[in-house]
């Protein structure tokens, strides 16, 4: 029998128990929407997530030391370890926003202007960054996350010009960042550090740490272990000091922790989205142990007629795989809107901002994952059709042709 007399009689016994059909790949279908869906949502989760970081965040190294690093000594680092491409004080401090019956928590940051590439505070989506000049001089103005925009002047661009009250006064809002990760009710500023001083003052100090960008291609464990190791010399702090301490931490050990995390999740609900390919594969066996009693008397008369055992096995299998691919392609294409129809929900929803990223879901669709997918459905139309599809052929043709 050819392949393509295989395929013409698998799809007419689809054809003839349309309803049957249907419910039996419904399994098949749930399992393969189930898994693009999870893996592909789970996947775009962690990159809006590794976005609002920054592009540079993997390179980014956070210096921090009992005793508080001068902008000598930070100078002094620049030269000693030439793999920094910038670094720089950055200026961190909190107060309270109030707008109607809201508030806020304003987290503010004094970044010069030469370190706003460094802290991934430098991708503009409306607006400007403020210069050099505005750096030295201590204006009031400020950079505000596209998160923290959005919750509080619905857009980016009503944003623009609008002044936030910080500390002891305010701020005129000059651009919108990409990320700034916002959760509800927080917001991130990045301003002067002459600025940040003079807001907040000694009333309600800034409290300094020292963040450094790596040049592209470097080894981030040396680096840190480097680094440590100078500012301990540049401050005379042994490493035994039970009084003073100096950590330096990258933001790459803190990616790669959150990619193994969502890696291992995805996996979980892969896992669970799978037990819905098996129960569907039992459904297939079952459907077809039930159309090979059915069809006892159509087996014994394409044995007389000549077709052999193969023949029979064949054309059970190809009726169960073409079952698995229709299930499959539905799958797929369910799986695909589904994502997206959960991506436009947790967007809606606020899930982002809760989880501490901002902006749009785009789900992450794999075409490995899409043909693995696909690849295992067809093996279980293989895998359960098999038995029924032997048991067919096993069949005695003088026995078949007698059965009522």
């Amino acid at each position: 029998m050819s392949t393509r007399d295989l395929v013409q009689e698998a799809l007419h016994s689809l054809e003839a128990n349309k309803g049957r059909s249907l419910l039996t790949i419904l399994g098949i279908v749930i399992g393969i929407a189930s898994v693009i869906a999870m893996t592909s949502l789970i996947g775009g989760i962690q990159n809006s997530l590794v976005n609002s970081l920054g592009l540079n965040a993997a390179r980014m190294v956070e210096i921090y030391s009992s005793q508080e690093l001068t902008d000598s000594d930070v100078e002094k680092l620049r030269k000693l370890v030439p793999q920094i491409e910038q670094i720089g004080i950055v200026d961190s401090a909190y107060s309270e926003y109030k707008v109607g019956d809201k508030s806020y928590t304003v987290m503010a940051h004094g970044v010069d202007s030469d370190m706003l590439d460094a802290v991934g505070a430098s991708k503009i989506v409306a607006g400007r960054t403020y210069n050099g000049i505005e750096s030295k001089s201590g204006a009031r103005v400020a950079l505000i996350g596209r998160g923290g925009a959005e919750q509080l002047y619905g857009n980016e661009q009503d944003a623009l010009g609008k002044t936030i009250k910080v500390s002891s006064g305010e701020v005129q809002i000059v651009g919108v960042i990409d990320g700034g990760n916002e959760s509800m009710g927080s917001l991130n500023l990045y301003m002067p550090r002459a600025a940040i001083a003079e807001l907040y003052g000694d009333d309600n100090p800034s409290f300094p740490s020292v963040t450094a960008l790596a040049a592209e291609g470097t080894d981030m464990d040396k680096l840190c272990k480097t680094i440590e190791s100078k500012v301990r010399s540049i401050k005379g702090i042994s490493k035994d000091d039970e009084y003073d301490s100096v950590s330096v931490s990258s933001m790459k050990s803190a990616i790669d922790s959150l990619n193994s995390f969502m890696g291992a999740f995805s996996l979980i609900m892969g896992a669970v989205a799978g037990i819905s390919l098996l129960v569907g594969g039992i459904g297939i066996m079952n459907m077809m142990l039930t159309s090979v009693t059915e069809r006892i008397r159509e087996i014994g008369i394409r044995r007389a007629l000549g077709a052999s055992r193969r023949d029979i096995t064949a054309q059970f299998l190809a009726e169960s795989s073409a079952l698995c691919v229709t299930g499959g392609l539905l799958g797929v294409l369910i799986g695909y809107l589904l994502a997206w129809g959960l991506a436009m929900f947790a967007a809606g929803s606020g899930v982002l901002s809760e989880l501490g990223a901002s902006g749009q879901i785009t789900p992450s669709f794999s075409i490995a994952t899409v043909l693995l997918a696909f690849a295992v459905s067809v093996g279980i139309g293989v895998i359960f059709g098999f038995n029924p599809a032997r048991r067919a052929a096993k069949l005695d043709p003088v026995e078949c042709l007698r059965y009522q």
